[in-house]
């Protein structure tokens, strides 16, 4: 079990007295790693890269395809610190066995406190993400699981689409859309009939098993950080769409927008219609800096302003977070923006949870997902909303919708 191989490194660790003067070359990290956050479903692997150079630590976490740096990381005698940004998220821990373990917690900070935390457990190691089966892997079984799927979570009423590609030798990756957004890079193995799948992201900590079972159908379960847990069913659908994101959010105009009003990042009072916030082009889009789907969105927005700020595109952020000191919700914003080396204004309209956020933010209908974009022109009228965001996780669709957005950022400049 995790948890005693857990406890067992930090009696370990504690007796090893272990340290280094910070001026010396730093013990040796370099390598990958195979993590583990200890979850209520069981063990929820991922990979850290690990280089290193005298006293300097860089670090990655990948999941399939994906790469993130992390960082800034910070080691002091035999206690490593690896900022997890821009989620206000972080590895703590010690390192022993001469820099071949590390074990401690990852935290994430949601204007509390660091009131999520997990116990971690790394070697340094090549070792898969998933364990490989003993027997050559069933070839109708990958088969059976590779594919596009209609998905059923039992917290939602809505439907979901499970993405899967599966490897001659059971490795696994994939994603699952929905109308609030993706799931982003999931990674792993399938084992025998069953899928085993892990993100973790600094943000989103994702473990998904679920068997094949003998009517072509899978039955599984999602575990999310430490205290999220529902089951999940599917079945092959090669044709399952969603709904169009354009037409989930409708805008009510209830109110005008000068009469709307939030701070900024310096504490400053601005209304929705400053003189400032003008363009022959308009997004607002509603977003938290602590929301991976918003990050993924955060980094086209980067794009397409540096593109075409100069013809007149304009963005505005309207920042729900975490917390109910207004100080902290600006730094966080801060560290958001310089992270992405995002330049439009930001304002802090309000909390997180979507009712009060629909309260904060009437001029539609509700806050379905974060993100959502609302696009406008020059005029004040509202050309479309696109509710959530697909990220590159989803390939294909991603490039879609990239281009979508900027085919609407380029229309309404010309008009």
């Amino acid at each position: 079990m995790i948890a005693d191989r857990f406890r067992v490194a930090l009696v370990a660790i504690a007796l090893s007295a272990w340290g280094c003067d910070a001026s010396e070359p730093i013990v040796p990290l370099a390598g990958k790693w195979r993590a583990v956050l200890e979850s209520p479903g069981g063990e929820l692997p991922f990979t850290l890269l690990v280089e290193t150079a005298g006293t300097s630590v860089d670090a990655w976490i990948t999941n399939g395809a994906e790469r993130i740096r992390v960082g800034p990381s910070r080691l002091d005698g035999a206690n490593l610190e690896i900022d997890l940004p821009p989620y206000r998220s972080r590895i703590v821990a010690t390192v022993s066995d001469g820099g071949a373990r590390l074990a401690g917690k990852w935290q994430r900070h949601k204007g509390a406190g660091w009131v999520t935390e997990l116990p971690i457990l790394a070697l340094r190691s090549d070792a898969p993400r998933f364990a490989a089966p003993t027997d050559e892997p069933d070839a109708a079984v990958l088969d059976g699981i590779a594919g596009r799927w209609r998905v059923d979570f039992s917290s939602s009423d809505d439907y979901a689409v499970g993405e899967f590609s599966v490897a001659s030798n059971g490795l696994a990756i994939g994603t699952f859309l929905t109308t609030v957004g993706d799931y982003r890079y999931l990674a792993g193995r399938v084992r025998e009939r069953t899928l085993h799948l892990s993100c973790f992201d600094g943000a989103h900590a994702f473990l998904f098993r679920a068997d094949l079972v003998q009517n072509g159908t899978l039955r599984g379960d999602f575990w999310s950080r430490g205290s999220w847990h529902e089951t999940w069913t599917a079945r092959k659908d090669a044709d399952v769409e969603l709904p169009d994101a354009f037409g989930l959010t409708r805008w009510t105009g209830s109110v005008a927008l000068g009469e709307l009003s939030y701070p900024d990042v310096d504490g400053k009072q601005r209304r929705l219609d400053d003189p400032a916030f003008a363009g022959r082009a308009r997004l607002f889009v509603v977003f938290g800096t602590w929301c991976p789907n918003c990050s993924d969105l955060t980094d086209l927005l980067v794009e397409l302003h540096g593109r075409y700020r100069d013809e007149g595109l304009s963005i505005v952020g309207l920042a729900f977070e975490f917390g109910d000191d207004a100080e902290e919700r600006r730094n966080a914003v801060r560290a958001y923006m310089a992270h992405k080396s995002a330049t439009w204004p930001v304002l802090i309209a309000g909390p997180t949870d979507k009712k009060r956020a629909g309260e904060a933010f009437p001029l539609i209908d509700r806050v379905l997902s974060y993100p959502t974009t609302i696009f406008m022109d020059r005029g004040g009228r509202v050309d479309s909303i696109y509710t959530g965001f697909s990220g590159p996780a989803t390939g294909p669709r991603h490039e879609e919708l990239e281009g979508r957005f900027e085919s609407i950022v380029q229309r309404l400049l010309r008009d």
